[in-house]
C-alpha cells in the first residue's frame, strides 16, 4: 500500500542519506522520457519540502532540457537493506547554472566535485513511499571514480568549450550550458 504525504519527514530523509544512489525521471511532450541512476555524494535535502542535486557532465542533458519544457521531475530512492522501502519525490525543478541568481544559495550546500555543471533545484509537491519487497538486497561497495577523474584530467578551457556547442538534448530541446569549470574541492 502506497502511503501520500506533502513533504519529507524525518524518517523519510533518514532514508534518504543511506542511499548511495537514487533515480531521475523527466519528460517532455514530443520527447522521450528519460530515466537515470545517479550516484556520488550529490543530493540534499534543504528542506522538507525542497531538495537539490549536483550534476556533473555526462553523456547528455536530457534533465535540463525536460524540466526548461514541462518542469516535472520524479526522483526514487529505493532500500536494498532492511527495511523494504521504495520513496519518490514528485515534484517540479529548475537547473541552476553557475551564471544564475540562486546558484552562490545552492552551491553552499554542496562540495563541488570535477566537471559540475549545474544544480537541479526541486519543489517537492508529494512524497510516496511504498514496500519496496520486491527490490532485492544489494550490498554497495564504492563509487566509480571515472567521470570524476575524467574531468578532473580535462582542460578547463577545451572543457567549457566543448559544453558551450552542446544546447540541444537529444530530442532537440534547448539547453544552456554552463560558463564554469569547476575542479572540485
Amino acid at each position: 500500500m502506497a502511503d501520500f504525504s506533502d513533504a519529507l519527514d524525518d524518517k523519510h530523509i533518514a532514508m534518504i542519506g543511506k542511499q548511495p544512489v537514487f533515480f531521475v525521471a523527466t519528460a517532455a511532450e514530443d520527447a522521450r522520457i528519460n530515466l537515470s541512476p545517479k550516484g556520488y555524494d550529490a543530493f540534499r535535502v534543504i528542506a522538507p519540502d525542497r531538495v537539490a542535486y549536483l550534476d556533473l557532465g555526462g553523456s547528455g542533458n536530457e534533465t535540463h532540457a525536460h524540466l526548461a519544457a514541462d518542469g516535472r521531475i520524479t526522483l526514487m530512492f529505493c532500500n536494498f537493506d532492511r527495511p523494504a522501502l521504495i520513496l519518490r519525490i514528485y515534484g517540479r525543478g529548475r537547473a541552476v547554472l553557475p551564471q544564475d541568481d540562486g546558484w552562490d544559495e545552492l552551491v553552499g550546500h554542496f562540495d563541488l566535485m570535477p566537471g559540475t555543471r549545474q544544480i537541479f533545484d526541486i519543489a517537492v509537491e508529494s512524497v510516496q513511499t511504498s514496500c519496496g519487497w520486491g527490490v532485492p538486497f544489494m550490498d554497495y561497495r564504492d563509487e566509480r571514480h571515472t567521470l570524476k577523474k575524467a574531468h578532473a584530467q580535462s582542460d578547463p578551457q577545451e572543457w567549457v568549450a566543448k559544453t558551450q556547442g552542446r544546447t540541444k538534448s537529444i530530442d532537440g530541446l534547448p539547453t544552456r550550458p554552463t560558463d564554469r569549470y569547476f575542479a572540485g574541492e
